[in-house]
């Protein structure tokens, strides 16, 4: 049985530069806080935990002085670095490139359309550590839609800007958009202004057509990512859209040996948040039970 594992898979620039970071600073020191998991995969996020990365949430900010805290690539919202100010604490600075484009984006875009009146609508998922940093750069003001079901927020007599979370999913972002220009033609007023603003992340959404080809010559798919990945979900939809013999796992011990009944070849894939170390696990225990 051949095993293959995707070559486009694995940690996206963002997700390499921030743990290079932590892994860097570790080497001299005993310990770093990082604010929040550094990466959607609690295998990586074990691993450094092992080196000494110490991972906090926002409460403990608030207590913590004098001390070193890494931000990760999600980014944050402008209130996290008020109070580091404060609280005399050096924040070293992970946030993905593309992610503070966005920030800039939408902090530029809230001052401009609360000038008529105006809604910044985020595709996104509420809660998550990116739509958060990016909620705060409109004061908390934007409207958070996740789907259709929430365009009930919009006022759709009112003008709108909307951005999506840098890795959603291409197909589910123009869906969403086209239904609101729909809703905003409803309403025949010529003065509403609707800008759609193109925030996917290319490296996040390219690949989405390459695991689908990836899905298509391999009999069974082994998607590997950690359970709090938006695009780990996403991705590992797309495989299960071309290939049904498409499995998620988070770790080798989730596998299951009927999975590899009567199969040729496997795929191993994975999020942008996976490691390729994980992968190579994986495809050595698919090896000694398949």
């Amino acid at each position: 049985m051949k095993i293959t594992i995707d070559t486009h898979s694995g940690f996206c620039f963002g997700v390499v530069y921030a743990i290079e970071m932590a892994e860097d600073i570790l080497r001299n020191e005993d310990s770093l806080y990082c604010l929040g998991d550094i990466v959607h995969n609690n295998k990586e996020v074990e691993r450094l935990n092992a080196l000494g990365l110490k991972v906090i949430n926002h409460n403990d900010l608030h207590y913590l002085k004098d001390c070193k805290v890494l931000i990760r690539a999600h980014g944050e919202p402008p209130s996290t670095y008020e109070l580091a100010l404060k609280n005399n604490i050096q924040l070293l600075d992970a946030s993905c490139p593309v992610v503070l484009k966005l920030q800039n984006q939408i902090k530029g875009g809230y001052e401009q359309i609360k000038q008529i009146n105006g809604q910044v609508i985020i595709f996104g998922k509420e809660g998550h550590a990116e739509v958060v940093g990016l909620l705060g750069q409109t004061n908390n003001n934007a409207i958070i839609v996740a789907s259709v079901k929430d365009l009930d927020k919009i006022d759709f007599t009112k003008s709108i800007y909307i951005y999506s979370q840098t890795t959603k999913s291409p197909k589910a972002y123009q869906e969403i958009t086209l239904e609101i220009e729909k809703r905003v033609k409803m309403t025949a007023n010529t003065n509403i202004k609707y800008i759609v603003n193109d925030t996917l992340c290319r490296q996040v959404s390219g690949r989405e057509p390459q695991l689908k080809r990836f899905s298509n010559i391999n009999d069974v798919i082994i998607f590997v990512s950690g359970r709090k990945s938006s695009n780990g979900k996403m991705l590992y939809q797309s495989c299960k859209d071309e290939n049904h013999n498409s499995y998620f796992i988070s770790d080798v011990d989730e596998l299951r040996s009927d999975w590899f009944i009567g199969a040729n070849s496997v795929g191993i894939c994975g999020a942008t948040s996976t490691p390729r170390w994980l992968m190579e696990s994986v495809e050595e225990a698919i090896q000694k039970i398949a």
